[in-house]
């Protein structure tokens, strides 16, 4: 008879059990009927190889302007000597000392600049957190594809640049109007038969259409290879460093 009421009494408890986490799976499906509040934790990775030049003295002071340089259609792959032989890269491997930190990215085999935007801002970022970068000093250049892609990736994040130097390139002069605040100096030689000279005008009159500070230098004779010169004239990192970010400086000071 014990043992019956025992049974009896395991059972009623059970039942209650099942009752209760019955109850509990009702509303556990009324709430997931309903729109949630969640968060996406999965980072997007995007893999890209670079140049990392870090000044002299470096550890000696505290922040330091960020040079982003982006190379030609003739340099992408992935063998990074390729990325030495024009520009900032060539002149840092020959000796030459830039007071920035210089990023020098590779953009793959087959791939173009203006499409890779998302992975240079990427790197932008990553460089930011590892180094110590005065990011209201954060300027990109870039020749012939690298001028495309100075000219698309300044006009889809503007806020992030001091100044910019897209050199025989071109872009969207639609958005134009994106860079009215930045300093902008291309170059583009005269009688360029691989990236029209146009290409370069066409922008620059449709930023100062805007009421843009842009300037455009071009040298009359000189074919596709308008960089050699660019990169080797000291006024160009002196109007480089001339320049800062204003509304990153504002933020920084409230």
């Amino acid at each position: 008879m014990k043992a019956i009421r025992m049974g009896l009494l395991m059972g009623l408890c059970l039942s209650v059990g099942l009752v209760r986490a019955g109850e509990k799976n009702m509303k556990d499906n009324e709430a997931t009927m309903k729109q949630q509040a969640m968060k996406l934790n999965r980072p997007v990775t995007m893999k890209i190889d670079y140049l990392l030049h870090l000044p002299a003295d470096y550890d000696m002071k505290g922040e330091w302007p960020l040079m982003i340089f982006l190379h030609g259609a003739g340099e992408r792959g992935s063998d990074l000597n390729k990325v030495k032989v024009h520009g900032p890269p060539k002149l840092i491997e020959q000796g030459k000392e830039l007071p920035f930190i210089v990023v020098s990215p590779q953009c793959p085999s087959g791939q173009w600049w203006p499409l890779k935007v998302e992975t240079i801002m990427a790197l932008i970022d990553d460089i930011v957190e590892k180094y110590n970068v005065d990011e209201s000093r954060i300027y990109l250049t870039g020749l012939s594809m690298g001028g495309f892609g100075t000219w698309a990736i300044a006009s889809a994040y503007p806020e992030r640049f001091a100044a910019i130097v897209p050199i025989c390139g071109g872009g969207q002069s639609y958005l134009a109007r994106r860079l009215k605040d930045i300093p902008v100096w291309a170059f583009h030689g005269g009688k360029d038969n691989v990236v029209p000279v146009d290409e370069s005008k066409r922008m620059v009159f449709a930023i100062k259409s805007s009421g843009g500070d842009a300037n455009l230098t071009i040298y009359p004779e000189a074919g596709h290879d308008s960089w050699t010169e660019t990169y080797n004239n000291p006024d160009l990192y002196k109007w480089l460093l001339s320049h800062t970010n204003k509304a990153v400086k504002s933020g920084d000071e409230s």
